[in-house]
């Protein structure tokens, strides 16, 4: 009933990024996906030397809390490490992205110093992570999210220059997404409720198109809430 009404553009838009990022990186350069999961970014990277990295101890089932995947294969992982000592030397790639991982690591901050080493002079680092972010990946969710500030801030002092901070979505696209999200969320929180009714049905469609129309008139609420940041920075 909701298709196509709101809240669906999140990954879409990130991966659009994301893909357009990595096309302007040269053909050959050696490239570390950090926290790498189930790879799939791998195919963007077809014209690079691409390497995984991943803890791999996420099995899709956590703790059991909050949102989880059910299945995960973190298998293919090319280095099984901590994200913060990977065993390879200084200068060693010319690009680092990292997506969609920050929330899950308890020190991001001694990650960024990592990548800072790992990272040759003039190497890319390219990040995204959630703006605000729903319990996942339980036990390993440490971080509701990430400003732009905290970009402009660490990334500055830990040796990096910023070529660019885009926001993805912004508070109305996330209002969306997690309306669409509402049935799920009553039916596993809220059981003595039932489903939605029909009217309830009605009213939420009508509030999805109530913010489709203010997103399309959006005039920067992505400072005050959007999905995430995504980042692209060079080692100085």
């Amino acid at each position: 009933m909701f298709r196509n009404l709101a809240g669906t553009t999140n990954q879409r838009d990130r991966e659009k990024w994301l893909e357009k990022t990595l096309k302007n990186i040269r053909k050959g350069s050696r490239i570390l996906d950090a926290g790498a999961g189930e790879l799939q970014y791998k195919k963007f990277c077809t014209h690079l030397n691409y390497v995984s990295q991943d803890f791999c101890k996420y099995d899709g089932m956590g703790d059991g809390s909050g949102l989880q995947t059910s299945s995960w294969n973190n298998s293919k992982a090319d280095i099984k490490c901590d994200i913060i000592t990977i065993p390879e030397p200084n200068g060693s790639f010319d690009a680092i992205m990292c997506i969609e991982v920050f929330e899950h690591l308890p020190d991001p901050i001694a990650a960024l110093k990592e990548f800072n080493r790992l990272l040759s002079q003039g190497g890319y680092l390219i990040l995204t992570a959630p703006y605000a972010s729903l319990t996942h990946f339980a036990p390993f969710h440490f971080y509701s999210g990430f400003s732009r500030y905290f970009y402009q801030k660490w990334l500055n002092e830990l040796g990096f220059n910023i070529v660019e901070i885009v926001p993805n979505g912004n508070y109305f696209e996330f209002l969306r997404q997690e309306i669409l999200r509402l049935n799920y969320m009553a039916k596993e929180y809220a059981t003595k409720a039932g489903s939605l009714r029909l009217v309830e049905y009605f009213v939420i469609w009508m509030i999805l198109r109530t913010l489709k129309r203010f997103s399309k008139n959006d005039n920067g609420s992505d400072e005050v809430l959007c999905y995430g940041y995504h980042v692209l920075a060079t080692k100085r």
